[in-house]
């Protein structure tokens, strides 16, 4: 296994093993601040670009789809988070607020926290377990 797959298996997993926790932790004021960006294109415009070049910088660095569960989850969160990226850059605010209504984003927060934390963990042992 490459270094790099353990290294940004380790990334990826312990930055969303925490966050996951944190916004779980504090569903309302999450919920209230995520809401909130609709507000300000420039916020969303300016996180776009972070996470758009965070999934660059993972999709050019490790574009890897064989050799094991880790790999491929690290590959796939790669790409993951430049679509997100491109889509917070390109998509008007009201069409991400339509994209998150439709998830039923707000009833289901403490699910989709749940299921990020899991995936996050099992990345995160993965990875350090390599």
């Amino acid at each position: 296994m490459s270094p790099l797959t353990i290294f940004l298996g380790r990334f990826f997993g312990l930055s969303c093993l925490v966050m996951c926790a944190a916004l779980f932790a504090r569903p309302k004021e999450s919920l209230e601040a995520i809401g909130s960006m609709k507000e300000n294109p420039g916020l969303i415009l300016v996180t776009g670009i972070i996470t758009m070049i965070g999934g660059v910088a993972a999709v050019v660095g490790h574009n890897v789809w064989s050799g094991g569960a880790l790999p491929v989850a690290v590959t796939l969160l790669g790409w993951v988070t430049l679509i997100k990226g491109v889509a917070l850059i390109a998509a008007p605010p009201r069409t991400l607020t339509t994209f998150y209504r439709a998830l039923h984003y707000p009833a289901r927060f403490r699910l989709y926290m749940a299921v990020a934390f899991t995936f996050s963990a099992w990345l995160t042992v993965i990875a350090f377990l390599t």
